[in-house]
């Protein structure tokens, strides 16, 4: 740890499939309830996919006003909704801070893709001359990171990671960097995604790359089951609000989790594959233990990146028992999207957050839908179906996505 500064988390919000409310997400998820359902936002008849995890209850007025909201595109109303309720649960005033101490780094990993079709479709039908003096604005992917910082007048470092389903998990690292290096007291964090569209489910569909259990999509995804075929496109947002140990104690902040390790690494090998020796990975999860400076006996929960696709589920299996060897079959490794569904760059937020709360509860969430043992995925304790109480000390996060990207985020009881 070398004396650096120690940041912890102290305000949590999600926005999910499973709902939004901090108890509603933590109990659906320890009951192992599941949050896929029939795609309702666009007619699914000529699509093979025809389900996700839609964010169902979702009414932008309960955050901003009708004129704001159209100048949003869903992405970003995710992320002010998820900040609005981060920055209400670490009871910050920023009346009585230096908003120019505050910063805000909220990625996503495709930005506005409901605005993007909306506006080709206008282009197409209707002529140049009908695309909004919106567009712009609303489908790139700062849009979030600049309406959050706007909204508080918070004018510290601020941008915008894009880096697939890694996303949110590098936005909560960087902004720890921030904190660590003297630019920033306290940093709004954390992803969002909003990818439910005709285009999306379209493209990845086409790749392959998505479940097809139409007759019953809560049982789609199934991380390490051997009958697998595929994630399960969701949505959704995490935010976390960060600040410096010291700080956050003097201004009697609760404090959900310090953020001990981070490590960034890339594959470098495909654009849309993790290369089979899982050697990425495996410099990753090494980096964050070697940055949190502890051994692999001190992890108590691996919050896995299993998306429920035969190659990456493997993989990551191999990775974990070559970094935490003899230690790797006692360590519960479970994967909420089993229940979430893939929120792709949202998704590494909201785990992490899913990593503070069961840090806090002493619970571990299941891996739902595990009915069929794969002999690739043998060795593990996938906490299979139900959760299990459990004293949690060290907690680690697993992100990985398309572009060979790599993340891992180990947090820690205060």
């Amino acid at each position: 740890m070398h004396g650096r500064k120690r940041v912890v988390i102290t305000g949590t919000g999600a926005i999910t499939s499973l709902g939004r409310e901090k108890k509603e997400l933590w109990s659906a998820l320890c009951n192992g309830e599941s949050g896929i359902k029939p795609i309702t936002s666009f007619d699914t008849t000529a699509f093979e996919v025809k389900f996700g995890g839609e964010v169902s209850d979702f009414n932008p007025a309960e955050w901003l006003d009708t004129k704001e909201a159209r100048r949003l595109d869903r992405f970003s109303q995710f992320a002010i909704a998820a900040t609005d309720i981060a920055v209400t649960d670490a009871g910050l005033n920023f009346d009585a801070i230096d908003t120019a101490r505050v910063g805000v780094f909220i990625g996503s990993g495709m930005g506005g893709l409901l605005e993007f079709e909306a506006q080709h479709k206008n282009l197409l039908n209707k002529g140049p001359s009908r695309v909004s003096p919106f567009m712009v604005p609303k489908l790139m992917a700062n849009a979030a990171s600049a309406h959050a910082a706007i909204r508080y007048g918070l004018r510290g470092p601020n941008f915008a990671v894009v880096a697939a389903c890694t996303t949110g998990v590098i936005s909560i690292g960087e902004a720890v960097r921030v904190i660590q290096r003297g630019d920033a007291d306290i940093m709004i964090t954390g992803s969002s995604e909003a990818v439910i569209t005709p285009l999306a489910v379209a493209g990845f569909g086409a790749m392959k790359a998505l479940s097809t259990h139409n007759s019953e999509p809560q049982k789609a995804s199934r991380p390490f089951d051997k009958n697998r075929d595929g994630f399960v496109i969701s949505e959704g947002a995490g935010i976390v609000v960060i600040e410096e140990l010291e700080a956050a104690k003097k201004r009697g902040a609760t404090i959900y989790a310090e953020i001990l390790g981070y490590g960034m690494t890339a594959d470098a090998y495909h654009i849309a594959a993790p290369n089979s020796n899982g050697e990425g990975a495996i410099r990753c999860m090494t980096h964050a233990l070697n940055d949190a400076g502890c051994g692999v006996e001190t992890i108590d929960y691996i919050n896995a990146h299993a998306t429920s696709t035969p190659l990456g589920d493997q993989i990551e299996v191999g990775a974990i028992k070559k970094v935490f060897g003899d230690h790797a079959s006692k360590i519960p490794v479970s994967s909420t999207k089993s229940m979430l569904g893939h929120q792709l760059g949202a998704s590494g937020s909201v785990e992490i957050i899913i990593c503070a709360f069961a840090l806090n509860e002493g619970v571990i969430p299941p891996t739902i839908n595990y009915e069929t043992p794969d002999p690739q995925c043998s060795g593990l304790d996938f906490v299979p179906n139900e959760a299990r109480e459990k004293k949690i000390h060290k907690t680690l996060s697993n992100s990985f996505g398309f572009g060979g990207h790599n993340a891992t985020i180990i947090l820690g009881k205060v």
